[in-house]
């Protein structure tokens, strides 16, 4: 499998070798000071300017440190960079990007494990246990948690209210029946113009994402041994309950790709759609003011949430450079960091004192809403850390679209399985 991932990786080295080649700066002869490159991309432009606050208050409190974050475009823009960077021998000296990434950075040989520092670590006890998930790789630990958050159903009271509907749905076929109430024609033409749900269309993680909830609470897992397992009850179960919506009339779909905007649901046009808290920096500026809530992802046979957020990883560069790198990250998990991260982002803290912190917990108090996802941290499960995760996602995610355009559960999971199967044995053998 490494063979593979280099052979990819050093396809895309001449596009972008001039990119990354500079970026690793190396400190200025006779000087102690250690200056490390941080590639991010973190957005929209005021989280950055966040991160960049929080990271000149770290550079003004360490005098032989100073970080540079430098901003390299979303994920799919930063996945060819950093392959080509690490074959290039031109790394940053801390990544920052969501953990799936972890089996393959770990496949290249780019990054450090962090078990002997996480041991001694004082801020150890600090973090938010459900994030282990997303830092450890067959019992080794190779990054720490930035941000994180997880998705829940915000819905409109306003339209609940008038559709007669008292009781806020807990399960699968409550969602379902409120789904159904909640879809009406309101202008007389016979047709609906107002959908009880708004699901997401495509092949992108953001599918995946926003999907797999339903797929943990009907008891699926997608991965089994370190190999595919999406031909399962479970999955078969939440690909049935997101077709029968679409099949009752009462859901509607998102342009292709386009599952994350609100436009449907600040106009009115649905009454639920499955995002997270995020989205409560500019929904107060809308339309639909103070009319939205949030509950959690209603259940099947247990409740079920999946993590998003991104992790900071130690890539491969000299000792006295993976020191200051790892200093960093301490300080990113600390309480002073996650504190003001959440209040100024809207992310949760990975810290538990940030969480329960007085400034914290006045944001609250202001944002009732981040109790369901901070609830929700307690059984919210990480996607899985295996090299192989970008295919496995995008069959997934073709799986989950076939079903929602006709195609049986069934069929549709099976014909991914079958692919992932063939690909998994050729990344073997090679």
């Amino acid at each position: 499998m490494r063979k593979w991932l280099r052979g990819c990786a050093a396809a895309l080295l001449s596009l972008t070798l001039l990119f990354c080649s500079g970026c690793q700066v190396s400190p200025k002869p006779d000087s102690d000071v250690v200056r490390l490159t941080l590639w991010h991309g973190i957005n929209p432009p005021p989280n950055r300017d966040v991160f960049q606050e929080l990271v000149d208050r770290f550079n003004q409190t360490h005098q032989t440190i100073e970080v540079e974050p430098l901003y390299v475009g979303q994920a799919d823009r930063q996945l060819p960079k950093i392959l080509t960077a690490v074959i290039g021998n031109a790394s940053p000296d801390i990544f920052w990007f969501p953990p799936m990434l972890t089996g393959q950075l770990r496949e290249l040989g780019a990054i450090q494990p962090l078990d002997e520092w996480w041991e001694n670590l004082p801020v150890k006890s600090e973090v938010d246990p459900a994030m282990l998930e997303t830092m450890q790789l067959d019992g080794q630990i190779w990054s720490v948690p930035m941000a994180t958050n997880n998705a829940g159903v915000f819905y409109r009271p306003s339209l609940f209210a008038a559709a007669g509907i008292e009781e806020l749905p807990k399960t699968w076929e409550e969602l379902r029946q409120a789904a159904r109430q909640l879809t009406q024609d309101t202008d007389g033409d016979g047709k609906p113009d107002r959908y009880g749900m708004f699901l997401s269309l495509g092949k992108s993680e953001w599918v995946v994402f926003t999907w797999l909830p339903f797929m943990y609470s009907a008891g699926g897992e997608w991965v089994k041994d370190g190999q595919p397992n999406l031909d399962n009850e479970g999955a078969i179960a939440a690909l049935q309950f997101w077709s029968d919506l679409i099949e009752d009339g009462s859901a509607i779909l998102s342009p292709p790709e386009r599952g994350y905007e609100q436009d449907d649901f600040i106009s009115g046009r649905v009454a639920m759609q499955i995002t997270g808290p995020w989205t409560l920096g500019f929904l107060p500026q809308t339309a639909v003011k103070d009319d939205y809530g949030v509950i959690p992802i209603p259940q099947d046979e247990q409740p079920a949430a999946v993590l998003g957020g991104e992790n900071l990883f130690v890539m491969k560069t000299t000792p006295q450079r993976e020191a200051a790198s790892r200093e960093f990250l301490a300080y990113v998990l600390s309480k002073e960091f996650q504190t003001q991260w959440a209040l100024g982002t809207g992310y949760l803290p990975v810290n538990v004192k940030a969480q329960q912190s007085e400034a914290y917990q006045a944001y609250i108090a202001e944002n009732p809403v981040l109790k369901v996802f901070l609830e929700q941290m307690q059984w919210a499960r990480s996607r899985p850390l295996i090299p192989g995760y970008a295919r496995l996602s995008d069959h997934l995610g073709r799986a989950i679209e076939a079903t929602l355009l006709g195609e049986s559960p069934q069929k549709a999971l099976k014909k991914a399985q079958n692919r992932l199967i063939s690909i998994w044995e050729s990344l073997r053998s090679s």
